[in-house]
């Protein structure tokens, strides 16, 4: 007997050919259907939803909704969604592991249990970290993006120093002793106009790298201390042409290199130099009177 040859497979269906024939079911139905349906499904989601947030209330329902959770991020390790790499751009100050504490993941680590709202709100709490992105780059890389501040000067004011960046903002650090070398800014208002004095004074990089202090006054201009012992009083008005006037004389004629204690640059056709007030000297003493005799008592 013979066999009869089974019948060819149909081929499958491509996938906009599927949607073709849900638009043309959906069309097949009479009005009142249609409406059912558009009515039934945001009531099933509406429930769904509802449902969600009283087992969020509820704490058989926490745990219910924790292991579901962890059982999907477990599923997703299985098909090999895990923390493979994490790339780090920006990174100057802040160390490795702090970052690593902060993302919460390691290799291994499910990348969807990663969450980046969370880990950017963790970096940008760090000190030195002005802003973070964090990206999950599937199947298994983290790529984290910083913005890092950078210490501008020591800002001093009511009795306390603090480091600041150059936006004026503070850098939240204990020990900034490591920045010595930078100059200190002194009033309640220096930290926001500090950048723009240290870029007035970094148009002459060889005197700029002799000031030590900057004491503003009474918010408007600034003194500014070279050498830890020389006094510069610039202008309110134009004290960059001033700072400049500064640096010819001294390249010309090493005029602070001589007894200065101050110089004065607030008036624009003169420049005042005052020396350090020298001690007099004491008189030479003459030879002792005699003393009166007299009886001993």
């Amino acid at each position: 007997m013979k066999r009869t040859p089974n019948p060819p497979k149909a081929p499958a269906r491509p996938p906009f050919g599927r949607w073709r024939l849900a638009l043309r079911n959906w069309r097949r139905m009479s009005a009142s259907m249609r409406r059912g349906v558009m009515w039934t499904v945001p009531i099933v989601l509406v429930a769904g939803g509802y449902a969600l947030f009283t087992l969020s209330h509820v704490p058989a329902g926490q745990a219910i909704l924790a292991q579901a959770i962890g059982s999907f991020y477990q599923a997703s390790a299985s098909l090999g969604l895990v923390v493979n790499d994490i790339e780090v751009s920006g990174r100057e100050t802040t160390d490795v592991p702090t970052i690593l504490a902060a993302l919460a993941a390691d290799r291994g680590t499910p990348i969807l249990a990663v969450s980046p709202s969370r880990a950017k709100q963790q970096l940008e709490a760090l000190p030195w970290v002005r802003s973070a992105a964090i990206e999950r780059r599937l199947p298994g890389t983290l790529y984290v993006r910083l913005v890092e501040r950078h210490p501008l000067a020591v800002w001093q004011h009511a009795g306390k120093q603090e480091l600041i960046d150059s936006d004026g903002e503070v850098i939240p650090i204990k020990d900034f002793s490591h920045f010595a070398h930078l100059p200190t800014v002194v009033g309640e208002s220096a930290a926001h106009h500090a950048a723009d004095l240290l870029a007035t004074l970094a148009q002459h990089p060889e005197l700029a790298s002799r000031v030590t202090a900057a004491v503003e006054v009474d918010g408007r201009r600034w003194n500014v201390r070279i050498d830890n012992a020389i006094d510069v009083m610039l202008p309110e008005e134009d004290p960059s042409a001033a700072w400049s006037r500064l640096a010819a004389m001294e390249r010309e004629n090493s005029v602070l290199k001589h007894d200065v204690q101050s110089v004065d640059l607030r008036l624009p056709d003169r420049v005042v130099l005052r020396s350090a007030a020298v001690p007099p000297q004491q008189k030479e003493a003459g030879p002792a009177k005699p003393r009166a005799a007299g009886k001993n008592t």
